[in-house]
């Protein structure tokens, strides 16, 4: 009987720890269920704020592209409403009873001028629109050959023509110095643009934010220079502007940490770029600065990208 009942105390117990256990298993998979759950609108809410740094980003890119494909559709614009008049003036010409050779030939001559005009400028717009889509053709992810040299003046002036399309009489002083034998690199044009137009567009916004805090005196500039150096690609972008307060230095980089006042930025342009450089393409991007002085951003990539590829590129003073 004691054997017995010793058995069934087991059989008890260890029914109980069952039971216990199936109960623990149900509430760690409960937990794990809500933990997964967590997790994919985590992602999707991740996916979601880099979208929209990515629109942010596209928004400044297609100021820049209106402001500056403006310009030649400005002259296309005037030589044809000159010409129109021009050819008023033909035609009237034509009604007299006697044709004016000397001035038929001198209106022929203008309009002849002017068609020059319009298709140099019509050239050039239609240049800037087929290199926009070039650099949209590729696929997310598509690596490509580019010449990192002309990415940086590209996006340089993309990027001032986006503050200028806001602030149209600011001015700054833009300098390139380009390494001719920088090569080309092995990336996604998108990403790489991507991170240039950002560390342009803060260093824009930097020097135009002190304009406006210290007055006429100061003289706003921005330099980008490119090297290949101890089996790295190094860009260097450096302003004159604001500077980063030593208090907030070590923060720049992290998710939505933004110096800007609400609604100016999102907080995920530096460490989207940071995550393009560094996850993407084993780079690093380090900041210096002194504030009140001068900001500079350093990005570096492996030799491991670059193909080697004389470049023609030189010093270059906009």
């Amino acid at each position: 009987m004691l054997v017995l009942g010793l058995l069934g105390r087991n059989i008890y117990l260890k029914q109980r720890a069952n039971r216990t256990l199936n109960v623990k298993n149900a509430q760690i998979a409960h937990q794990r269920d809500r933990l997964d759950h967590a997790l994919s609108r985590l992602k999707a809410t991740q996916s979601q704020l880099v979208q929209s740094e990515k629109m942010v980003a596209l928004a400044a890119l297609t100021a820049g592209v209106a402001h500056e494909i403006q310009n030649p559709l400005n002259f296309v614009n005037n030589f044809s409403e000159l010409s129109l008049e021009l050819l008023a003036e033909l035609e009237e010409e034509q009604q007299q009873p006697f044709l004016n050779l000397v001035l038929a030939s001198e209106l022929f001559n203008d309009l002849k001028q002017n068609l020059r005009k319009i298709h140099q400028h019509g050239g050039r717009a239609a240049a800037i629109v087929k290199g926009m889509l070039e650099h949209g053709h590729a696929e997310n992810g598509q690596r490509q050959t580019v010449d990192l040299n002309a990415l940086c003046e590209e996006y340089l002036r993309l990027a001032y023509h986006g503050l200028q399309s806001r602030h149209r009489t600011f001015t700054v002083a833009r300098t390139l110095d380009l390494d001719p034998h920088l090569g080309q690199l092995h990336v996604v044009p998108q990403e790489m643009g991507r991170v240039l137009l950002n560390l342009f567009t803060n260093a824009f916004y930097a020097v135009h934010q002190k304009a406006e805090a210290t007055g006429g005196a100061y003289a706003p500039a921005i330099g980008v220079r490119t090297r290949s150096l101890n089996g790295q690609v190094e860009v260097v972008v450096r302003d004159n502007g604001l500077g980063i307060a030593p208090a907030v230095m070590d923060k720049i980089f992290d998710p939505f940490f933004t110096t800007k006042p609400p609604g100016e930025g999102t907080g995920l342009g530096l460490w989207l770029s940071y995550d393009i450089i560094a996850n993407g393409y084993g780079g690093t991007l380090v900041a210096r600065s002194e504030e009140g002085a001068f900001t500079e951003f350093v990005l570096t990539l492996p030799q491991a990208h670059a193909v080697a590829k004389p470049a023609t590129a030189a010093t270059v003073q906009q």
